[in-house]
């Protein structure tokens, strides 16, 4: 059997996966709505 490698995405805010339906980057998580999806959280100092 051949094995199928899928490209996903990871929300960093919520940690959510999916996988896109078209080959655009998306704008929004999904599942949190939130625009800063592929950016790390800025630690508190």
């Amino acid at each position: 059997m051949g094995e199928v490698m899928l490209k996903g995405f990871i929300c960093e805010r919520c940690k959510h996966k999916w996988f896109p339906r078209n080959d655009k980057i998306p704008l929004v998580c999904p599942k949190c709505k939130s625009p800063y999806w592929n950016k790390q959280r800025k630690s508190r100092r």
